[in-house]
């Protein structure tokens, strides 16, 4: 997989990690959208859009293995995206975590998958 492959449309879902919580509580939702990084060759840049909010992302993929830094404010880092191609999903699936960068150990699942059709 390349940095091509993570190219357009992905929905996102991001399990509500909370012990003892009954009912479990629903995932969040989220929408990334991904195109050519305009000024790193073999990255992406775009938008995650969750719960009425946008922030950017931009990142790569190397060996299976997903980095993408989210910014709400377009310069810190207010969130890290990483994972792993899902093996057999042929570049349409992505597990692992996403990490709060404001607030130490917090840390969610996640779950990507690439939305079909034209971006």
């Amino acid at each position: 997989m390349t940095h091509q492959h993570l190219q357009g449309r992905w929905h996102a879902e991001l399990p509500t990690v909370t012990a003892g919580a009954s009912p479990p509580q629903p995932p969040t939702q989220a929408v990334l959208q991904l195109g050519p990084h305009p000024e790193l060759a073999h990255s992406v840049r775009g938008t995650v859009q969750r719960s009425g909010a946008t922030a950017q992302v931009s990142g790569d993929v190397d060996d299976g293995d997903l980095t993408l830094e989210e910014s709400i404010n377009g310069t810190n880092i207010s969130a890290t995206w990483t994972g792993r191609v899902v093996e057999g999903s042929c570049g349409k699936e992505i597990r692992g975590t996403w990490n709060n960068a404001q607030t130490p150990n917090t840390q969610q699942p996640f779950i990507l998958r690439k939305q079909a059709g034209w971006q």
